[in-house]
Parts: C-alpha cells; structure tokens; sequence
C-alpha cells in the first residue's frame, strides 16, 4: 500500500517520501523539513501513536495525518491526545486521502506552504502549481510528477529508476526509457528561459538554473 499510494501522490504534484519503519521516519524528520506526515500505525519496529508522541515530545509540530483501521475508536482517541491532526480510515479513497491532506497543509499551525525555486520556475506546494516566467506553466500529470521530484531536488542528480516510480503507476507497461519522452516534453517547455534539465552521467537527471553555471 505504501508503495502505491507514494507513487499515486506523485502523479498528483505530492513530493512524497516513504519511511518503512519509525527509525527510518525518525531519520528523515531529524534532517528535513516537510509539510506533513502520513502515519500509519502498525509499523514494523514501533507503534505509530509512540512515534507521534516523541515527535510532540521533543517539539516537532509537523502535521500527522494516521490512517486507521476501520472503527478503531481507541487509536482514534489515543491519537488525538498525543496530537495527531486528522484521520483517515482503511480502506480509503485516495481523493479523500489527497483532500485532507491538502486542508492539513493548508492550516497548519499558521505556517504558509513553501514555494520552491530554481531560477524563474516556481513551484508552490499548496496549489500544487509552476510558474516560469511568472506565467502558469501548464504540464501533463506525468511532466507535472517528473518536474516537481526535480523542482524539489533542483542542483543535484535524480536517478532515473527514482524518477520513474514517481511518475509511472507500478503496473505500467511503459519501459524505463520512456521517462526519457517525458523529460523531452519537459525541455520543450523550459526552452528559452533560465532552467535546464541535464543529463548527469552514470547519476541521472538535473534541474537548474542557467544564470547560476561557473
């Protein structure tokens, strides 16, 4: 489920990362900033509402979204005292999933939703929209999940395996090498202003700003 709904998230312009376990989760919150976090509880090494609670613990406030089991009142309640943010039960639709988990990012404590900049191009995580140029860029669902993993990363190397799980569905019949017409389509897009996309050797693909080479 959770390699599903990380791709899913990305074909909807998410930046989605995936923590198998607490300690892997622990580890990315303790090195990056994110606008929310999708808990679900029964994770491998740790119950998820005693991660929830170190997080409050040591002042975290990052949003918690925590997917429970149908009818699971206890967790429910239980999560709340420990400060959770919402609840969605499983089995879910994912454009439920996707709504709250805007709304959350939305009104989270105050804290406006980054936009995220390489040169002229403008990608605002809120609505999920680039500009280039001060101008909508408008983009496919699979250029739009490509540029924002990009975006995201602008300055250092995406591999192209990584690349690909973010913008194909797992039961694609597409081959690796059609990431390569989507990033074609990309560079059409970006032709003429002060953003690239480069192919690094033997690491991936690159996005960056022309003005800031040497």
């Amino acid at each position: 489920m959770a390699a599903w709904l990380e791709r899913a998230l990305a074909q909807s312009g998410f930046v989605p990362e995936h923590a198998p376990d607490a300690q892997t989760a622990e580890h990315l919150l303790s090195t990056s900033d994110y606008d929310a976090v999708i808990m679900d509880l029964r994770l491998p090494d740790k119950h998820g509402l005693v991660l929830l609670r170190e997080m409050r613990n040591r002042g975290d406030v990052t949003p918690v979204l925590i997917l429970t089991a149908q009818g699971a009142l206890q967790d429910r309640v239980r999560g709340l005292n420990l400060g959770a943010d919402d609840f969605v039960t499983k089995p879910f639709a994912l454009e439920e999933l996707e709504a709250r988990l805007t709304a959350l990012v939305r009104r989270s404590r105050g804290r406006q939703a980054p936009r995220m900049q390489c040169g002229s191009l403008i990608y605002d995580s809120e609505s999920r929209a680039f500009s280039l140029d001060g101008a909508i860029l408008h983009l496919t669902p699979r250029e739009h999940a490509a540029l924002a993993v990009l975006v995201t990363r602008s300055g250092l190397p995406v591999e192209k395996n990584q690349l690909y799980s973010r913008v194909f569905d797992h039961d694609s019949e597409a081959s690796l090498d059609a990431i390569e017409v989507v990033l074609h389509r990309l560079r059409k897009k970006l032709a003429g202003s002060d953003v690239r996309i480069v192919t690094v050797r033997g690491l991936g693909y690159m996005l960056e700003s022309i003005n800031e080479d040497g």
